[in-house]
């Protein structure tokens, strides 16, 4: 497996013949405009976009790299059906719970809290759950895309379900968990082999760098990669 950090929570990875995009917030975020790294090359061969949840900042470009790439979207039920009106033609709803086959590898949507709506022209409205993926492949290891979330305790029983070796784990604070709870979650919760942490360093209002998360977790599993680094896991 290959996996590519793009800033936030923009994960690529590549799975045997398949290519996943996790909320693919490319415009806008500042982290992955800062790099100089092409859109292009983050979309190229992309067959797969998985959105943890309908925020802006993580639904980002779906719309536009679903049509130009014709890339499945993967999402809960609600958030599917209003992609599909903003012309988006090849889906996968799903819910909490749910796990779907997708080839080169599973899909299972898992519990995060967090809000999940959106706001258009000063008006609220929800597009279902908030949630984390667990990306199961034929061959590599499980991945758990935590998404935006707190730390709750039935962390505990989708370590025992799913089994995670790599966990994606959001630190900035504010909006998720800050340094101090995100290393409890990961140390308390979860058996991880790898942790990359996500979701700081995008706006000034949420932590800048993963310093205190590093420091909290005080393991060598950690490993914060540059922009587009490939990482063989």
């Amino acid at each position: 497996m290959k996996l590519n950090w793009y800033g936030h929570s923009c994960f690529r990875l590549e799975l045997g013949s398949s290519v996943v995009l996790v909320d693919p917030f490319l415009s806008g975020n500042a982290t992955f405009e800062a790099s100089g790294i092409a859109k292009d090359a983050v979309i190229s061969g992309v067959t797969h976009i998985l959105l943890t949840h309908g925020h802006g900042d993580h639904v980002g470009d779906t719309t536009d790299i679903a049509k130009s790439t014709g890339a499945t979207v993967v999402t809960n039920y609600d958030l599917c059906m209003w992609l599909a009106k903003q012309g988006v033609t090849a889906f996968e709803p799903m819910n909490t719970g749910g796990t779907i086959d997708l080839g080169d590898f599973k899909a299972s949507l898992v519990r995060a809290d967090h809000s999940a709506g959106l706001v258009e022209q000063g008006v609220g409205f929800p597009l279902g759950s908030a949630n984390g993926f667990i990306i199961t492949p034929e061959k590599g290891p499980v991945v758990l895309h935590m998404g935006d979330t707190d730390i709750f305790t039935d962390m505990e029983l989708i370590d025992e379900i799913y089994e995670p070796s790599i966990g994606l784990v959001p630190i900035g604070d504010r909006f998720t968990m800050g340094a101090v709870t995100a290393a409890m979650a990961c140390k308390r919760f979860f058996d991880f082999e790898l942790v990359i942490p996500c979701h700081y360093g995008t706006f000034p209002i949420i932590d800048q760098t993963p310093d205190d998360f590093i420091e909290e977790m005080s393991s060598e599993d950690v490993v914060v990669p540059k922009v587009g680094e490939v990482l063989d896991v």
